[in-house]
């Protein structure tokens, strides 16, 4: 019985793929770890992440490293997959000849053969959860059809395609079973969902259906695309108490320069429209955003927009990006990278320390609301949890003070905010 150490690198998407493969290898009885740290593996698999520089440099490391342990007769074989390797497998594997063997992005069923296993297309919709046991992420769509100036993905993962929803839904009844009481729905674009397979948009109808999980109490969405955003999904969103009132919506840069240079296919004035819609309809959502800083032609004007729309639409969660030119995008072959690194960092931090008085005078106006959170783990005498505004990972937390009584993992309570700071709030159980 071969234990398997899975290593998951990147974004959340690459983590379902990796609870994929587990479960499909464990149904052989192999032992499976998801820790970047064990050694005592037979086999390590690496999922690599490869969409910008830095993810890159850590997938590159994280290989070497467990090449250094294959040599040294920690482990017996060592697999790569994923995106770093569906880009530039050629490559690797000169480079690299301590790996077995290198796998793509869709090429689950040879790497599981390849570990002397069979693929079982029946059991595509089990997991092996890497995730605390209360908290899943559901991938309901691969690859995007857009082509943003800037982004490899739809050269890494092709165009869109839609998982089936039946699919999907046995998928997070199986999460449920398990113990699972908050979904994360992620896609590279969420919003897109369903138009491959169904003619139309069908993400309304999938968050309705998911509502009527029994034990299921959060659903969160995530990475939805700001053009033509969908009206019934809002409807949805607004009546639906399982849905978070919560959306993570990246709309990269406000100015209308850096808008049609990015290929985003929306204007300021649209993305503006969209942000009222949905806080009117939608009184308490929460908005999370990611902006990318120093694409080609961002001048100190289109910089200077984009400060005053994070000022004032005040992002409850927001995160910012130094532009990184991707081989193969539209902007790394017709473009010019013509804003120095040094003007990059500075205008990242600038948003940064913005965003931090921002997220401050937000978390003020929460001392003295009762507030639901459910409960992540404990740190010495303290319980750390999050509010249906906070996503795990990226976003802030609520640290409770029990006052003596013990709380449960992956169980809801509610507590009495009595303080903040900028990216944290603290509470008393109520």
């Amino acid at each position: 019985m071969k234990k398997i150490n899975i290593i998951t690198l990147g974004c959340s998407k690459n983590t379902v793929d990796s609870e994929h493969l587990a479960a499909q290898l464990k149904e052989y009885g192999y032992q499976i770890a998801f820790d970047s740290d064990r050694t005592d593996a037979d086999v390590v698999v690496i999922n690599t992440c490869g969409f910008i520089g830095d993810a890159k440099q850590e997938s590159i490391e994280t290989i070497l490293h467990a090449a250094q342990l294959k040599e040294a007769g920690k482990i017996e074989e060592l697999f790569v997959v994923g995106c770093l390797s569906q880009r530039y497998r050629e490559e690797l594997r000169e480079e690299l000849p301590e790996v077995d063997d290198f796998f793509g992005v869709n090429d689950w069923a040879d790497i599981v053969e390849r570990l002397g296993a069979k693929y079982r297309r029946e059991n595509e919709t089990l997991r092996e959860i890497s995730t605390p046991s209360h908290y899943a992420y559901l991938k309901i769509s691969e690859g995007c059809n857009w082509m943003c100036g800037y982004c490899a993905i739809p050269l890494i993962r092709g165009r869109h395609h839609s998982v089936p929803m039946e699919d999907l839904i046995t998928e997070a009844e199986s999460l449920v079973a398990k113990g699972v009481r908050e979904i994360m729905v992620i896609a590279q674009d969420t919003t897109y969902y369903g138009v491959d397979l169904y003619g139309e948009r069908k993400l309304a109808e999938l968050l309705e259906r998911l509502c009527r999980i029994d034990k299921l109490e959060w659903i969160r969405l995530h990475y939805a695309y700001p053009t033509d955003f969908p009206d019934e999904v809002i409807e949805v969103m607004a009546r639906e108490k399982k849905i978070c009132r919560y959306l993570d919506i990246p709309f990269q840069h406000i100015s209308d320069n850096q808008l049609t240079a990015m290929k985003r296919r929306h204007t300021k004035a649209e993305a503006l429209t969209l942000i009222e819609k949905l806080r009117r309809a939608i009184p308490d959502i929460a908005l999370r955003t990611t902006l990318l800083v120093g694409y080609p032609g961002e001048t100190e004007e289109d910089f200077a927009e984009l400060m005053e729309f994070v000022k004032a639409t005040k992002f409850d969660r927001l995160g910012v990006f130094a532009y990184s030119e991707e081989e193969g995008t539209y902007s790394a072959t017709r473009l010019k990278d013509d804003v120095p690194e040094e003007v990059k960092q500075q205008r990242v931090d600038r948003i940064m320390r913005l965003q931090e008085r921002v997220s401050l005078e937000n978390n003020a106006r929460r001392i003295g609301e009762t507030m639901r959170v459910i409960i992540d783990r404990k740190e010495g005498e303290l319980y750390i949890g999050r509010s249906e505004y906070d996503s795990p990972e990226v976003d802030q937390e609520i640290i409770v003070d029990s006052c003596g009584k013990r709380l449960y993992r992956g169980r809801f309570y509610d507590v009495k905010i009595t303080d903040c700071e900028d990216y944290d709030l603290f509470a008393t159980l109520a």
